[in-house]
């Protein structure tokens, strides 16, 4: 039986609740209509090619079928059957591979992926999830908060514990190293890890609170199972990692390490911009979401609407495809069933200071956690009383009172305001 382009197209198409559906955007190249564009990603995302093929009727099974063009969205299924259980590098590979190099479309992007049931099972999921990292932490109700020390790089090993110290005697939950900061010779992994555990513990015991360190393991793969288990030989309990920049499968390894020593994972989102910022082509950030919550990550960047690109509608996307049970459909976004996964807290970040985190809490809600660096240690009389300041303002909203007016009664908080007003850093 001869496989042509046009197989791959069929509108009269029901999929089925074992396909994986993805919702591509397509521009067509000049010359190629709409559905012939979609036929083309749909033939290389499964098991076409540029020519006929006399191909046996079991391989036609497994064509993936474009079902549903509208408004230039095209809906593509994806038979199980095409994918390897607990292989997210494969996946990726299938539904994210050859294709945004076809000359028959000028842009592609994926939207979205509606995961099924049984592909989903057979990861691990997030082991601590929201419920889990405020148990954790002890943070009941308020938005969990974290702080990179600013500079980002460049401290030495007692002078990051310092910051992380004045951090968390001020009220953040969670120093946070960030993406570029790993194993460097003015502050060796080991040496920060030891030095700034022991400043969390002090600070545990001034304050009679729960702290925690996000360090970045990110490394070659044996090296970042190695620095994982120094992490659980240390008494911390939360691993920081790149995802993208360690690939899929570095992740799934991680997870599986972290699986063994009951460890926390806080996925960082370095390179997303590079596929997901132009809005008509590349890979949607809320995939990424999708993608890190089947894995196992408990917590994620998913944008503040600071200083970075990133709107209300994406953030909210991003959020919702963290933190939902379940999701309808709606424009650019698939309907999704988590099937009991464990929700992500979406970390927002980017550009944040007291003056602008209500509008994040009234899109999102309080299981969030809000991460300021600059916001934090740019206070007027410093890290510790930035890192008050922020912690008044979360106060706050989570009470319902303005922020303006408890900045009258909280010198820190009225001393931020006074410097960033609501002013969003470009």
């Amino acid at each position: 039986m001869i496989i042509r382009y046009s197989d791959f197209l069929d509108l009269k198409y029901k999929p089925s609740r074992d396909d994986l559906v993805c919702l591509f955007r397509i521009d067509p190249a000049k010359g190629f209509s709409m559905k012939e564009s979609a036929a083309r990603v749909a033939s290389e995302s499964s098991n076409g090619t540029w020519t006929g093929l006399d191909v046996p009727e079991h391989i036609r099974d497994l064509s993936a079928k474009c079902y549903k063009i509208d408004k230039g969205l095209a809906w593509i299924a994806y038979p199980l059957e095409l994918f390897e259980n607990f292989n997210m590098p494969q996946v990726v590979s299938s539904i994210m591979g050859n294709i945004f190099g076809m000359k028959a479309v000028d842009a592609l992007r994926l939207e979205d992926v509606k995961w099924p049931k049984k592909l989903i099972k057979s990861f691990k999921g997030p082991q601590f999830g929201i419920k889990g990292i405020r148990k954790l932490l002890g943070v009941k109700k308020r938005p969990v908060t974290a702080t990179v020390p600013k500079p980002k790089t460049g401290y030495y090993p007692d002078e990051h514990a310092k910051v992380g110290f004045d951090a968390w005697t001020g009220g953040i939950d969670l120093l946070k190293d960030d993406e570029n900061l790993t194993g460097q010779d003015f502050n060796p992994f080991k040496k920060r890890l030891a030095t700034s555990l022991k400043s969390m513990r002090a600070a545990e015991e001034e304050t009679g609170d729960k702290k925690s360190y996000l360090v970045n393991v990110t490394a070659e793969t044996n090296e970042m199972l190695r620095r994982t288990r120094l992490v659980k030989e240390s008494g911390n309990d939360f691993v920081m990692v790149d995802l993208l920049t360690v690939g899929w499968a570095g992740l799934q390894t991680l997870r599986e390490e972290t699986g063994k020593l009951g460890l926390a994972i806080h996925a960082h989102r370095a390179f997303h911009s590079t596929f997901d910022r132009v809005p008509d082509h590349g890979v949607s950030m809320k995939v990424i979401v999708e993608m890190a919550r089947v894995i196992g990550t408990d917590t994620i960047h998913i944008g503040g609407m600071g200083k970075l690109v990133g709107g209300k509608r994406e953030v909210g996307d991003n959020h919702l495809k963290a933190s939902s049970k379940s999701n309808k459909p709606s424009s650019g976004v698939l309907a999704q069933k988590w099937f009991g996964v464990k929700p992500l807290m979406g970390c927002c970040s980017g550009g944040l200071h007291p003056g602008i985190v209500k509008p994040l809490i009234d899109l999102l809600g309080p299981d969030i956690m809000v991460q300021a660096g600059g916001g934090v240690h740019g206070h007027p009389r410093g890290t510790h009383y930035g890192a008050m300041a922020l912690t008044q303002a979360l106060e706050a909203i989570v009470k319902g009172k303005k922020v303006s007016e408890y900045a009258e009664s909280h010198a820190e908080l009225r001393q931020a305001l006074d410097k960033w007003g609501s002013t969003i850093p470009k």
